[in-house]
């Protein structure tokens, strides 16, 4: 399998601006070093992939609201490479002030799997903020890609196992871990493409660069509406209400391939746990705002519940995913360098 190298890019910085409460936003916050209330300075939410993939996506749907609910500004910073453990190592190893943040998803659970030498403990090196959302897969393709149905799909591949393109948007990326999933239940191994991020990826499916792949609903709804990519199935239990009729893979007949994506918020270790509440507390504002639940369902996704926005529930979640992950990829064999 062909390893991306590890590369750093911090782009895309956009400081989300708030209506200006007062310094102490009604009352409390931590002490800080400068002596006032948090925050008292620039808060950084760190996307350890590519701007305007998913996963940045719904961090800047919450940004602004967080940010009006903390009464400071908020920055979104992309700082990719290595299937996101180069932003989460840069969030694990900063002051742990709460002044940098860590959005992730569902590779914070397969990294050590995956990294021989990861530079950080999931469940060691960071304070949990609570889970933000679960964002269903779809399975999707060129839109002048031969196969008709998910079955079809599932025929073809197995015929052309050898020149079928299954691209992704790196090592540990949940595009990566999806198409493992989809090569575990179909028995056939493919040439992955893995790109820099969902974004370059998504394009070049667009433009019929690569045959096929599996993404999130965030990522793929805008293109699977506008008839620009064909979509086969979506990889939960039940249909997603923005995308109707598209089948889930049991529907479509391939009942051994589920899987979503969840997504949380992390601090350093060692992060005050008044600061922690603060940012939990503006999280689950941010996630009952109406504009942020219209935004994700229109992305065929939801905000968690508001038990499940704590980092009780979060350290829960990990916990679990780490064990279900290390098993998958240990069976699929699979190591990046």
């Amino acid at each position: 399998m062909t390893t991306p190298r590890t590369f750093r890019m911090i782009a895309a910085i956009g400081v989300l601006s708030l209506a200006a409460a007062c310094g102490s936003n009604g009352g409390g916050g931590a002490p800080q070093a400068g002596g006032g209330a948090y925050p008292e300075q620039n808060i950084t939410i760190v996307v350890p992939f590519s701007a305007g993939g998913p996963t940045d996506t719904v961090t800047r749907m919450i940004a602004e609201p967080m940010a009006a609910k903390l009464g400071g500004k908020i920055v979104v910073q992309n700082v990719e490479g290595a299937g996101g453990t180069v932003g989460a190592g840069e969030v694990a190893n900063a002051n742990p002030d709460g002044y940098t943040v860590l959005m992730h998803h569902i590779g914070m659970s397969t990294a050590p799997a995956l990294y021989s030498n990861l530079g950080y403990k999931p469940l060691e090196s960071f304070e949990m903020v609570g889970l933000v959302t679960e964002v269903p897969m779809t399975i999707v393709a060129r839109k002048d890609f031969e196969p008709a149905t998910l079955q079809d799909l599932v025929t073809y591949v197995k015929a052309n196992s050898a020149k079928v393109t299954l691209a992704n948007a790196g090592v540990g990326a949940a595009s990566h871990l999806c198409g493992l999933l989809f090569q575990t239940a179909t028995g056939v191994k493919l040439q992955e493409v893995p790109y820099k991020g969902t974004g370059p990826a998504l394009t070049d499916l667009v433009g019929g660069q690569v045959d096929f792949m599996c993404d999130q609903t965030t990522n793929t709804s805008g293109q699977i509406s506008a008839g620009e990519i064909k979509a086969y199935a979506v990889t939960t239990p039940e249909r997603v209400k923005s995308l109707p009729d598209l089948p889930t893979t049991a529907e479509a007949g391939l009942p051994g391939m589920e899987v979503s994506v969840w997504h949380g918020l992390y601090v350093p270790k060692g992060t005050p746990q008044d600061v922690v509440a603060k940012l939990t507390d503006a999280l689950k504002t941010a996630l009952a705002d109406q504009k942020v639940v219209d935004q994700m369902a229109k992305l065929g996704t939801a905000p968690v519940k508001a038990e499940d926005a704590t980092p009780e529930a979060h350290k829960k979640k990990l916990e679990e995913q780490l064990g279900v992950w290390g098993k998958v990829i240990a069976d699929a064999g699979v190591k990046a360098q």
